[in-house]
């Protein structure tokens, strides 16, 4: 595994320094899941982001809609 070296404020420690409160074995191991968190977090967040753009785009796109609705007929239900 690699190593990094960075800063965080004295609160951070603390809360860093109780990991076995919250079930790691380490220091390391939670902060793994926090940044593995933060980063499914910030994912989602890009998806969501697209999403609502695809959808404005579609709602404001006529020709879309009506190509939409013609590969959707004879589609089963």
């Amino acid at each position: 595994m690699l190593q990094a070296k960075f800063s965080v404020e004295e609160t951070q420690v603390q809360f860093l320094n109780d990991f076995k409160r919250y079930g790691f074995k380490d220091k390391s191991a939670m902060l793994r899941e926090a940044i593995e968190r933060f980063k499914k977090e910030v994912e989602l967040e890009s998806l969501r982001k697209s999403a609502e753009l695809y959808s404005e785009i579609y709602s404001e796109d006529d020709e879309l809609k009506e190509l939409t609705e013609t590969a959707l007929n004879g589609w089963p239900e």
